[in-house]
């Protein structure tokens, strides 16, 4: 019996099939080739883990492979990651809407078609039987985009010496009893269904109309998916604040994601757009995911969020250390802000402190909330940490 997952790749190319073979098994998945489109139907009845699917085969177009997959009741919930040379923007859409889990075109580099592959796996555990029929989520779904059914929550992010409030992350949360209650899941179906760009505006409506306004400096961090960046309704953004009375220089957009990237020079084009027209941009997940030192350097953003997953642990290992040092080390040098997120741990925090990062957000600081008292929280830190120059707190 193995631990593996098992990949099926389906491309009528053979030598760029087998390339593409021996390198995911040589990182440890098991792997199987179909060559044409009926070969790849019949093989995914056998339920892969996940399937690399060209669009250009000898018989049937991969979209109409992935449509028979997606109606399949064996093989409806097999994620697929679209490989294909062809690309324009609406093949993507119909790639997604279709069903299609992300698209990359080739050529690709490798390490980034394995970065996808593992955030595609990580997210398809949200779609299995206990989502009952995808018309059931598709009626889920709209009933929430068209009744606007998100409530935002906000966690604070905070400079860490001086201790005082830089600002908060909006998150979208669903309807307890729904379906789709769980966030990543809700987005996810979004993407899926073509419903995404509608529940983001939905989401980054509601968030400017309630966001905390305890101070004239603090930022709002809103999530900024990729594939919305590259939607002609990215460009409508600009009434929402003008809507809600927002000074975009309060706000910050957070990328996330960059496995959605499909053209990057139209991308950074239009985050140019956006700096220039006032608003911050941020990176998420620098040293872990999709946050590339390329990215950085293209995107040159004004803050960046270090992964979760080099914070933790900090106190018994010397390379995260070392890593959150050099990362903490180039954003000095360079004039842009960095956060520590996720964290947990007061030893952590004791750590990044010395290491200077400058900002941090967590459940040790703050969970996140959807009525904003900082004054409350400010006690709260003061009395469980004992952080002693915390504004507006008597010793």
């Amino acid at each position: 019996m193995t631990n593996k997952k098992r990949v099926l790749i389906v491309d009528d190319e053979r030598n760029i099939a087998q390339m593409m073979s021996l390198i995911l098994e040589t990182r440890g998945y098991e792997v199987d080739i179909a060559d044409s489109g009926s070969a790849a139907i019949e093989k995914a009845m056998t339920k892969p883990d996940l399937i690399l699917l060209d669009l250009i085969l000898p018989d049937v177009e991969g979209f109409e492979v992935c449509r028979r997959l997606r109606e399949g009741k064996t093989t409806r919930h097999i994620p697929i990651i679209i490989v294909s040379v062809k690309y324009l923007f609406e093949d993507k859409i119909e790639g997604l809407y279709l069903g299609a889990d992300d698209y990359l075109t080739k050529p690709f580099d490798h390490e980034e078609l394995l970065a996808r592959m593992e955030a595609v796996l990580r997210r398809s555990v949200f779609f299995d039987e206990s989502t009952s029929d995808n018309e059931v989520v598709i009626l889920e779904l709209k009933k929430i985009v068209k009744e606007e059914l998100v409530i935002p929550f906000y966690q604070p992010i905070f400079f860490l010496k001086p201790f005082r409030i830089f600002g908060f992350e909006a998150l979208s949360r669903p309807p307890i009893k729904s379906i789709l209650s769980n966030p990543e899941l809700l987005f996810k179906a979004a993407l899926r269904f073509g419903l995404y760009c509608d529940l983001e505006m939905i989401s980054w409506q509601k968030a400017l109309e309630s966001m905390p306004r305890c101070s004239e400096e603090a930022r709002l961090f809103l999530n900024c998916n990729p594939f919305f960046v590259e939607s002609p309704k990215f460009f409508k953004i600009k009434s929402i604040f003008d809507k809600n009375n927002v000074n975009p220089k309060n706000i910050v957009l957070e990328l996330t994601e960059r496995s959605l990237v499909s053209d990057y020079n139209s991308f950074y084009e239009r985050l140019r757009f956006y700096r220039n027209y006032g608003f911050d941009i941020a990176i998420d997940d620098v040293g872990g995911g999709y946050a590339s030192l390329e990215s950085i350097v293209e995107i040159r953003p004004s803050v960046v969020k270090i992964d979760i997953h080099l914070i933790q642990n900090l106190k018994n290992d010397p390379i995260r250390r070392s890593l959150v040092k050099f990362i903490v080390s180039f954003c000095k040098e360079n004039n842009i802000i960095s956060i520590a997120e996720g964290i947990e741990q007061k030893e952590d925090l004791d750590i990044l402190i010395d290491l200077g990062v400058d900002a941090g957000q967590g459940y040790l600081l703050c969970r996140p909330t959807h009525s904003v008292n900082l004054e409350e929280i400010y006690k709260d830190i003061r009395v469980r940490l004992n952080i002693d120059d915390i504004p507006g707190v008597k010793i």
